[in-house]
Formats: C-alpha cells, structure tokens, sequence
C-alpha cells in the first residue's frame, strides 16, 4: 500500500521530530488535537502538522497511524484507535512505536486486528531527530516492509520479521541498557553527593577504567529529568518484559521507582524545551537532584 496521508500521535518531543522527517519525505503528516495540551499545540503548529481534530477523524482519514507517546498511554490510544475503526469501518494501518512490552504490544495489535484494522509493531532507537541526530525504526509484523517508504537519512527503517513483538522486545532490551545505566549511575552518583564524597569520586571516575562511559553521562544526565515522568512506565515495561522470561524484574521496578522520584523535583516538571534552554551541568543536576529531599524508591 502507498501511502498518502499519515497520522502521528502524539507531537511530543520525539514525535515532533519523527513528523518533520517524514513530512521532509513529501507526505502530509496529521494529529489530532482535540483535549491536547498548549504545549503539543505549539510543537503541532511548529512543525506544520494539519490538525484534523479527534482521533476518530484521524484515524478515518489517515493511511496509517503512527502512536509514539509516553508508554503508559499506549495501550489506552490503542482502545481509542480500534473504537475509531469500528465507527469508520476502515483498515487503517495502527503502527505501534512505543517504548511497551512485547505483551503489551500482542495486546494492542489484538484490540486493533479486531477491530479491522491493521497493526505493527515498531521499535524507535536513537534520540529525536533533530540537527545530525537519526534514529532506527525497527519494525516487525505482517507487511512490515510497507513501513520502508517513510524512510529517510535521518529516520531509518529496518524490517526484522513478520511477528509482533519483536520490534518491542528490542526496544525493551535496548532501553534497559542506555536507560538502565543512567539510571544506576545516577542513583550512585546522588548517593555520592548526599554522602559528601563526591569530589574523590568524580576523579576517581574521570581518571579510571570507567572514564568514557562517565564521559557518555556527562551529556545524558541533563536531558533525562523532564522524560523521567515517561520513564516510569517504561521500566515498568523493561520489568514486565524480562520477567516472562524467567529473569528478575526487580531490578527495573527500582528504576522505575528512581524515575519516579526525579519526576517530582524541579528540573523533573520542566518540559525538554525549557531544561534545554536552562543548560544545566551533569553536576548540577545531580547536585539539584540530591538536596531533594525523599527516597529514589
């Protein structure tokens, strides 16, 4: 199938990005902004994203829809999108890339297969693409291929098998790394601080063994704490995915609770767009971060 018009859910940080890359390919990218808030009206406008209202008519309208927005909101999306279809009588194409669980996404691609649509799973990996950043779209289920045409430089798409699940089980394996470590450094690194030794420890780390993955901190640190609030619900997701197959989830229930704790604290409630216009240090986020008070967990 060709595709003419796609739909995007949501214009947030990342989907904003994606949207520009594919409209860059020639296509009209819409959302739907009804119940939105300013902020996703202002990256919509931005961007130049038509705005056809509901999800309904979104869905409606659109060859495909793309869902990237907080995990946590993934499978409730999915509700509305296979309520939508049933309303429409379509077959739009439901294109799942968020950061969720293989089951999660078996679920979703259920509700919308029901409904007589069309469902895919897709894996984003990279930050958003923005200046000379990329990322990979890594997709699976059947016709994951039809997803190759919204590729681009900056927005690649790798096809990895007919079967949901495998595009989210990579993006879940994936995740627990790059965020796993962050997360585990910055609970040490707070630690360090609330302990007052955080000078001999940041030379030992410069100087040592570990100096290049400090080095990769450095510039991660502060931009995690305004995607902390959706962070939480993907380490929920890390856990729900490693603890089907037998290993412990226990150790993504505590990321998740570190989350949990950085979203509630100052640069926590700030948007990406202000924490990047405030410039803060490594060191001064996690200086902010310990004289928090409260537990990570």
């Amino acid at each position: 199938m060709r595709f003419s018009k796609i739909g995007l859910m949501t214009p947030g940080d990342m989907g904003q990005a994606v949207a520009m890359q594919i409209q860059a390919r020639g296509y009209t990218v819409c959302t739907a902004l009804d119940g939105r808030s300013e902020r996703s009206r202002t990256l919509a406008r931005e961007a130049g994203l038509t705005d056809l209202g509901s999800i309904e008519h979104l869905v409606a309208e659109c060859d495909v829809v793309l869902s990237i927005m907080d995990p946590g909101a993934a499978l409730s999306f999915a509700r509305q999108a296979a309520a939508a279809l049933c309303a429409s009588g379509g077959n739009t194409l439901i294109v799942d890339c968020n950061a969720v669980a293989p089951g999660t996404v078996q679920e979703i691609s259920e509700l919308i297969v029901e409904a007589g649509g069309r469902c895919l799973d897709a894996g984003i990996i990279g930050p958003p693409p923005r200046g000379k950043a990329s990322i990979t779209l890594f997709v699976s289920g059947p016709g994951a291929a039809e997803l190759m045409q919204i590729a681009g430089p900056q927005l690649q798409v790798t096809v990895m098998s007919e079967r949901i699940g495998d595009a989210s089980a990579l993006k879940m394996c994936s995740g627990a790394l790059t965020k796993g470590t962050q997360l585990l450094w910055l609970e040490v690194l707070i630690a360090a601080q609330r302990l007052g030794i955080e000078g001999f420890l940041d030379r030992e780390l410069r100087e040592g063994a570990r100096a290049e993955i400090y080095h990769w901190l450095q510039g991660q640190l502060p931009i995690m704490p305004p995607k902390a609030y959706r962070w939480v619900p993907e380490m929920r997701e890390v856990a729900k995915t490693l603890a089907v197959d037998g290993v412990t989830p226990k150790v993504f229930e505590g990321m998740a609770e570190i989350c949990a704790f950085v979203s509630t604290t100052a640069p926590g409630k700030e948007t990406p767009e202000q924490g990047r216009a405030r410039g803060r240090s490594s060191t001064e986020i996690v200086r902010t971060l310990a004289a928090q008070s409260g537990d990570l967990g």
